[in-house]
C-alpha cells in the first residue's frame, strides 16, 4: 500500500513539472515573438591599439613614416608588419617574413615608405617591398660578425654597427660599403646622423662615443670611458646636444663639438638606460631592463615620469609614431604594447627642484601606465639628494645647463 502511495506522488510530481515545463516553454516562445532583433553594436574605440602578442620574443620595432602600419622582428628572424587602428578588432597582421636565419636585430623603413630595411644575427641585410612583402634585395654576409645596429642616412646610404665593433656605411645602388672602420673594442649598440648628413655618431658597449665624418669617409675621434656601456644614441636640443644612455642608469650628454668629454651626466634611477627616443628637442623616452619606459626631460634633467611597463619584463626597443601621438615598445614578454603619449610635448618643466622622498613612486603619465602604490615603483623614482656626493653632482649638473645652453647655435 505504502509503495502504491509513492508510485501516485511520483506520477503526481511529473505531471507537475511536465505541466510547469509546457508552461514556460510558450512564455518563452512568446518572449521570443516579441523581442526586437538587437542593433550590431559599434567597435569599442580605444585610447591606444590593442596589444599585439607574438609567439617569440620580439628584439625590435618600426613605425612606418606615412602609414599606421608597424613593423616588428624576433629572435626567431622572422619579420611582421602589421597595421595598428584604435578601433578594437581593426589591428591586423598585414605579412610576415622569415628570411632571416638567425634573430632580426634591428629594422628601419624608407623615408617614401616603401622598402623595409633589416640587419640580423645572421650578418646579412635584408631589403623587403612593403607593399608586397616580398624580398627585393640582401647582402649575405655584410659583416664578418653578427650585425648589431642599423640607421638609414638617406634613400641610398645605410649605415650598419656589428658585435665586434666595426662601423660600415654602405652605397645601396652599388651594394658595396665606402666605409669599413673598426674603432670600437665592443659591440655598436646605436647609430645617429647630424641634419647636414656628415657626422656619424655611434655608441658602443665599450663606454665611448664615436665620431665620424662620412662626407671625407674618415673616421675623427673617440669620447673619454665612461662607467658602463653606452646603449644608445641621439641627437637633441636642435643638435646642440648628444645623449647617450647606459647600462649603468646614466644619460651621459655632450655638447656638440665637445665630443671628447661629458657635459653633464643624470642618474635616473633605474637598473640601466637601454634605449631612448627623443619625443621634443628638450625631452626623450627611456626604456630599461626594470620594464619601465620613462619620460625625461633635459637641461633641467628631470624624470617626469612613467608612460608605460612590460612588469618585470626587461624592454628590447621603443619606438615613436609617426604623428608623435604613440609609442610602442617590445619586451621579453612577447607583447608590443602602445602608450598613448600626445600629452608629453605640452608638459612644462620648472628649473626648480624640489626635494624628492625616499621611495616616493613614478607619476603616471598615461591611463595604462602605472604610477601609483609604492610597491612597484619603489626606489624607482628620481632621488638625487641621497648623500653629499649626489648633491653635488645635482648642483653641478645645474650650473652645467646653464654654461652649456647660453650659447648660439
Amino acid at each position: 500500500m505504502a509503495a502504491s502511495m509513492q508510485e501516485v506522488g511520483v506520477s503526481a510530481f511529473s505531471n507537475e513539472t511536465d505541466s510547469t515545463g509546457k508552461e514556460s516553454s510558450d512564455t518563452k516562445e512568446e518572449d521570443d515573438a516579441t523581442e526586437e532583433p538587437e542593433e550590431p553594436k559599434e567597435p569599442r574605440v580605444r585610447e591606444t591599439p590593442e596589444d599585439i602578442r607574438f609567439e617569440a620574443i620580439v628584439n625590435t620595432l618600426a613605425f612606418h613614416p606615412t602609414r599606421d602600419i608597424l613593423a616588428a622582428g624576433d629572435i626567431d628572424g622572422d619579420i611582421y608588419v602589421y597595421s595598428y587602428s584604435c578601433t578594437e578588432g581593426e589591428t591586423q597582421e598585414l605579412w610576415s617574413s622569415g628570411h632571416h636565419l638567425k634573430s632580426c636585430r634591428e629594422l628601419a623603413f624608407s623615408q617614401d615608405g616603401q622598402k623595409l630595411f633589416s640587419v640580423s644575427k645572421d650578418k646579412s641585410i635584408h631589403i623587403m617591398d612593403v607593399e608586397a612583402g616580398k624580398l627585393v634585395s640582401r647582402i649575405t654576409k655584410a659583416h664578418s660578425v653578427p650585425i648589431n645596429a642599423l640607421l638609414l642616412i638617406d634613400e641610398n646610404l645605410l649605415a650598419t654597427g656589428d658585435d665586434g665593433g666595426t662601423l660600415k656605411v654602405w652605397d645601396m645602388r652599388k651594394g658595396t660599403a665606402f666605409m669599413d672602420l673598426k674603432h670600437h673594442e665592443d659591440y655598436i649598440s646605436g647609430l645617429a646622423i647630424d641634419q647636414a648628413k656628415k657626422i656619424l655618431l655611434t655608441s658602443s658597449g665599450d663606454g665611448m662615443l664615436g665620431v665620424f665624418n662620412i662626407k671625407r669617409r674618415r673616421f675623427d675621434l673617440l669620447s673619454e670611458f665612461q662607467s658602463g656601456d653606452l646603449t644608445s644614441v641621439a641627437i637633441m636640443k636642435h643638435g646642440r646636444k648628444v645623449v647617450c644612455g647606459s647600462s649603468e642608469g646614466t644619460i651621459y650628454i655632450f655638447n656638440w663639438n665637445g665630443f671628447g668629454a661629458t657635459s653633464d651626466r643624470f642618474a635616473v634611477r633605474a637598473e640601466s638606460v637601454d634605449c631612448i627616443v627623443p619625443i621634443t628637442e628638450n625631452l626623450l623616452c627611456a626604456a630599461s631592463m626594470d620594464g619601465v619606459i620613462r619620460a625625461v626631460n633635459l637641461l633641467p634633467n628631470r624624470v617626469l615620469g612613467s608612460v608605460g611597463q612590460h612588469v618585470g619584463e626587461p624592454v628590447e626597443q621603443i619606438g615613436r609614431s609617426r604623428d608623435s601621438r604613440f609609442l610602442a615598445s617590445c619586451a621579453h614578454d612577447q607583447l608590443v604594447k602602445f602608450w598613448d603619449i600626445s600629452s608629453l610635448a605640452d608638459m612644462e618643466v620648472s628649473d626648480y627642484r624640489r626635494r624628492k622622498k625616499k621611495g616616493r613612486s613614478l607619476k603616471a603619465l598615461s591611463k595604462k601606465a602605472f604610477g601609483t602604490g609604492d610597491d612597484f615603483f619603489s626606489g624607482l623614482a628620481e632621488d638625487t639628494q641621497g648623500g653629499k656626493e649626489g648633491k653635488e653632482e645635482e648642483e653641478g649638473c645645474d650650473s652645467g645647463d646653464d654654461d652649456s645652453d647660453s650659447g648660439s647655435d
